[in-house]
């Protein structure tokens, strides 16, 4: 069957993908400036977790508190226009996409929004005051007096929340990539082991160094890779009898 890509040149997909790059654009700059009057409250929100609340953050630099709320009005544009990239994604792939995964595909959307926020959650209030207390109790034990800057606050909160939001994309990405035809539940079972090494790379690179925070976050990549790989087969099957529909029609 004959799509709309099909009859595209080379230069009328670069046409497209640099139009849906402009709404992107449009976009990311309108949510940036939502941001940027979302971003003080945000900060004082997230200066107030429970873990840290008997701390003074400090500015070690002039420019600190205005690093900080640049960041964060650059992160809230990102994540206000994160359902508009995946949206024009999928519109620049879909025309060669068969009319059953054109609709499944474009419900993958609202359900990655919505894994990034789980994970984002997920790290903040059980991962992140874990984290600190530990932090916290082990200057402690070293007689250190804790001083937080806020610059390094939020880098640290940074490194522990944007990766468990991404991570939690996996059962999208995988499941996307399953009725593309790219990978099959076979070939996770066959790597799981290979899979199950790397989780555990980066659990230790997100994580202190003690074994119990480590288990916090290996545990649940790990359960979240299983579900991966459940729902690559459910994806897998529909794939394939969508298929076998479509070369009936063909007959």
């Amino acid at each position: 069957m004959m799509n709309q890509n099909d009859n595209m040149s080379i230069l009328e997909h670069i046409e497209e993908l640099r139009k849906r790059l402009m709404i992107i654009v449009a976009f990311f700059v309108l949510a940036s400036i939502i941001g940027f009057f979302l971003s003080q409250p945000l900060i004082r929100f997230l200066q107030d977790a429970s873990a840290v609340q008997e701390l003074v953050m400090n500015a070690f630099k002039p420019t600190d508190p205005f690093k900080v709320y640049m960041q964060m009005t650059f992160l809230i544009g990102i994540l206000l226009t994160s359902p508009v990239i995946l949206y024009q994604l999928w519109a620049f792939i879909s025309p060669g996409l068969l009319a059953t995964e054109r609709r499944a595909t474009l419900s993958y959307i609202p359900a990655s929004v919505l894994l990034f926020l789980a994970g984002i959650s997920f790290s903040y209030f059980i991962l992140f005051p874990f984290v600190i207390r530990f932090m916290l109790n082990l200057s402690g034990s070293m007689g250190i007096e804790t001083t937080i800057g806020i610059n390094e606050y939020f880098q640290f909160l940074f490194q522990i929340t944007i990766p468990f939001g991404l991570l939690f994309q996996l059962p999208v990405v995988i499941l996307f990539l399953t009725r593309l035809g790219i990978i099959t539940p076979q070939y996770l079972s066959k790597i799981r082991k290979y899979a199950y090494f790397v989780l555990l790379v980066i659990a230790a690179f997100i994580t202190p160094p003690d074994v119990l925070s480590h288990m916090m976050v290996t545990v649940p990549l790990l359960i979240l890779y299983e579900i991966s790989v459940w729902i690559s087969k459910i994806g897998y099957r529909k794939a394939q009898k969508a298929k076998q529909r479509a070369e009936q029609e063909l007959e």
